[in-house]
């Protein structure tokens, strides 16, 4: 971990996209959360959007928002996020479509919402996690190859706390 404290401090003023790697229940928030608040972007808003948890037919929804339908117009988290950190987490359960639309996020700095046919503005720093080994699940086709590069620019294993314990106390 104090390598992954060095490379943290190191990159609090980037607005680089990064992936935080490691086993479920290892507090990746946590570390999101602090990246955020001791950035220039400490001011703006931070979102976390864990991917797991929400229905593969919202999702979209939730991260791009939508334009009128049966209802008003809703903003998604990264709409939400704007100026800010949008933190997702298990970025590894999105599908191919939805890593499509984020790689044009990371590309350009616009969205699409559901519906609509002008792309949107954002200006949001991406912080992802995932327990999964992503670069395994690029080789196993699951995972776009491109978005996997874009993400990974400063990955950060976050050791198991068993694994942590371990190396404290031989």
């Amino acid at each position: 971990m104090p390598k992954n404290f060095q490379l943290i401090d190191a990159m609090r003023d980037s607005d680089s996209t990064m992936l935080l790697i490691g086993e479920k229940g290892e507090e990746k928030e946590v570390i999101a959360t602090a990246i955020h608040y001791n950035s220039p972007r400490k001011d703006g808003p931070f979102v976390a959007v864990n991917c797991s948890l929400i229905p593969k037919n919202l999702i979209e929804t939730k991260l791009f928002g939508h334009i009128k339908g049966a209802h008003q117009d809703k903003k998604g988290c990264f709409e939400e996020a704007n100026g800010g950190t949008i933190f997702l987490d298990e970025i590894g359960q999105l599908d191919k479509d939805l890593q499509v639309k984020l790689l044009w996020l990371l590309k350009r700095g616009e969205i699409l919402r559901v519906g609509d046919s002008v792309p949107t503005k954002v200006n949001v720093r991406l912080i992802a996690a995932s327990n999964k080994d992503l670069y395994a699940e690029v080789i196993k086709g699951k995972f776009k190859e491109d978005l996997y590069y874009r993400l990974s620019t400063f990955p950060i294993h976050i050791p198991s706390t068993k694994e942590a314990k371990k190396k404290a106390y031989p």
